[in-house]
């Protein structure tokens, strides 16, 4: 059974990404440390005791569909109600429309608890947060006056509506339309797929952001504007009103995630009374509904990067249980009485360090992407641009890296398993069905390696991931003056790899400013691994100074000489696979 790691996750907010910092510098009003640790105990004793125990029953029982209504598995409801009623909807959300305000960095490590707990039960709550970000940034002040205390609250739900059966990650092709109305309304017109929590029966009420084209909109992705669109039209108080022209066609059979509804939307076919169309309100400017729905992904995709460290967690800890308990052959040196646990050979042992390790460098490198994202709220003027650029690089690389992590992870726990591993029964095999979506949506993580190299990359003349990577080389060097027992060749290989991700990045971006694109591109998803193996070894470096523990050295020691190595293989295949790529297209079409 998953137990929350919050004495690990209070550690890696304040001792390696920086939130005992920022308290100190009073960046985030009255927060204390005490109070932190109040809020992480509290919301480790609610995923443990209460999201957890009912995760594999939801993931067996699934959501079920029946004439436009989905019924979520037994206990989940009050599960939610229980959820909201703690106040965790609106932990980081804004104060003037109930929320608490507190730090993202919080609401990050919360979130991955309750995802350890269920990803499919944490998977709602994720859009709902990011549709309170959308609304509260680019919404009118009368949708924020009717919409935003409820969906902060988590009285009422958010969902985000990207995608059609012809357009899946190339917005360009979107075809739903809005006609405007004449009164500020628009009749919303058109069909989305793979909608998360479209339809369900915790709330009274779905809002809907969904993205659509206006009748003299320009071609591609210029001409999306951005709608409103809620399940129930509120009433002149507030309260949830007529039906509006929005239904839950279906949902559909997954891999994973069974009890999170994935559904397809039908707007404006005539089902509700009155004239076709789903009445929907103009979020932002025309046209103007990208810029918009990027605040909305930007927080979904460090959520779903949540949800890969969430995952590895939670396997890790099933992994290391039952590695405990089974009992096979001698491992060498094991003095027992009869067969040893077979956590005790020396390629099971390596397999659960494998996944410590790499699930701990991935919260490092999620969790300082909140952090970035808190400072460029705390901060102004230079500084302010100085955190938002780092948030923007850190994004790609949280959703991507943390995510395939979470596949690694979950497929290692498996495999320590063994047979009962690949049988429903133990568990294993829900969280790696469960963790191979997260690579796909939000973007997949191939498109989060191209924003990497040619958005992130580029960032103020291309200077600020040099500093960043100069941090991390600060890191290696604090290491390497530390005097810790037990380093090994830890800041030696580490070195190396930040000299390795340092080429690299040069590289690509000499190949940008040739204009030589797609030699660019073919080392992206390369890159993009090689810069979550060097900084999550930097942050793990970082943890052992800070901890001074025996465990926290020997993991990064175990990091550095068993894992990081992969780095000079990546900045090869960065720097020289492009033209043996290319010449095997012809492989393709044999």
């Amino acid at each position: 059974m998953y137990r929350a790691p919050v004495e690990e996750i209070a550690f890696t907010l304040k001792q390696v990404v920086g939130l005992e910092k920022g308290i100190g510098e009073g960046r985030f009003g009255d927060l204390s440390s005490d109070l932190v640790d109040a809020v992480l105990q509290e919301a480790g004793r609610f995923a443990t005791d209460e999201v957890a125990p009912l995760g594999l029953a939801g993931d067996r029982q699934g959501a079920r569909f029946k004439d436009g209504s989905v019924t979520m598995p037994d206990g989940w409801r009050d599960l939610y109600h229980r959820w909201i009623e703690g106040g965790w909807n609106g932990l980081s959300g804004p104060v003037d429309f109930g929320g608490q305000g507190l730090p993202v960095m919080l609401g990050i490590a919360t979130m991955e608890m309750w995802n350890s707990g269920s990803v499919a039960f944490g998977l709602g709550p994720t859009l709902t947060q990011g549709a309170v970000e959308a609304l509260d940034k680019h919404g009118s002040d009368e949708l924020k006056a009717v919409y935003l205390e409820k969906l902060v609250s988590g009285e009422w739900m958010g969902t985000m509506n990207l995608t059609e059966p012809q357009a899946g990650s190339d917005l360009a092709a979107l075809r739903a339309r809005a006609v405007p109305v004449g009164d500020g309304t628009y009749r919303i017109f058109g069909q989305k797929i793979f909608i998360t929590y479209g339809e369900h029966d915790f709330t009274d009420n779905i809002v809907h952001l969904v993205l659509a084209r206006l009748p003299d909109a320009p071609a591609g992705t210029r001409g999306i504007s951005l709608f409103l669109v809620p399940k129930f039209i509120p009433d002149a108080d507030g309260k949830r009103g007529r039906r509006n022209d929005a239904f839950c066609h279906s949902i559909e059979h997954k891999l994973g995630i069974h009890a999170s509804p994935t559904c397809t939307m039908i707007y404006g076919d005539g089902r509700a009374d009155g004239e076709p169309g789903a009445i929907g309100w103009l979020v932002g400017e025309e046209n103007r509904g990208l810029a918009c729905m990027f605040t909305m992904m930007n927080n979904a995709r460090l959520a779903v990067g949540i949800e890969g460290v969430a995952i590895a967690e939670a396997a890790y800890q099933k992994a290391l249980a039952y590695a405990n308990e089974r009992r096979q052959g001698k491992a060498p040196g094991y003095t027992g009485e009869g067969m040893s646990p077979i956590a005790a050979h020396p390629d099971v042992k390596r397999n659960l360090l494998t996944m410590k390790a790499l699930t701990q460098a991935a919260r490092a490198i999620a969790y300082s992407c909140a952090h970035a994202l808190d400072m460029a709220h705390s901060s102004e003027g230079t500084e302010a641009t100085f955190w938002q650029e780092r948030a923007n690089l850190l994004t790609p690389i949280a959703k991507a890296f943390s995510t395939d992590i979470g596949v690694e992870a979950a497929s290692i726990g498996v495999q320590i398993h063994g047979g009962m591993g690949f049988i429903e029964e133990t568990g294993a095999a829900v969280l790696y069905r469960d963790a191979r979506i997260a690579p796909i949506y939000e973007g997949t993580n191939g498109i989060q390696a191209i924003d990497l190299v040619t958005r992130k990359l580029p960032q103020s003349g291309g200077e600020h991931v040099h500093a960043y990577i100069a941090e991390l080389k600060a890191d290696a060097e604090a290491l390497r003056n530390s005097n810790l027992p037990g380093l090994g060749r830890t800041a030696d290989r580490l070195d190396a790899a930040l000299a390795d991700l340092e080429g690299a990045t040069r590289f690509l971006q000499k190949a940008l400013a040739d204009g030589k694109m797609a030699e660019a591109l073919s080392g992206a998803t390369p890159y993009l691994r090689l810069f979550g193996l060097a900084s999550g070894g930097a942050y793990l470096a970082r943890g052992a100074v800070a901890g001074r523990d025996v465990a926290r050295v020997s993991l990064a020691r175990f990091f550095a000489e068993n894992l990081i190595a992969e780095c000079a293989a990546l900045r090869d295949r960065v720097e020289n696979g492009a033209e043996s790529l290319e010449a095997a297209t012809a492989a393709l079409a044999s």
